[in-house]
């Protein structure tokens, strides 16, 4: 199952278009759902993914925006 998420990720990331270019936050959206899938597995790393997403409005906020760390890390 996270294999084929992470290549659906890739996929997307690799459809040309300006709404790439215009992400809200660094790192982007899918670049962090594929960090937070790769730190904490596929349940919890769409989750944190997800949300992230529904932060990303003109009411959100913007910069830099990382994956939260494990505890004990």
């Amino acid at each position: 199952m996270k294999k084929i998420i992470l290549y659906l990720i890739n996929l997307y990331q690799k459809i040309p278009g300006e709404f790439h270019k215009k992400c809200r936050y660094n790192p982007s959206c899918s670049e962090y759902m594929k960090i937070a899938i790769h730190k904490y597995g596929t349940i919890r790393g769409l989750f944190l993914g997800t949300k992230r997403i529904f932060r990303c409005n003109p009411w959100g906020g913007s910069g830099y925006d990382p994956v939260p760390s494990k505890k004990g890390e």
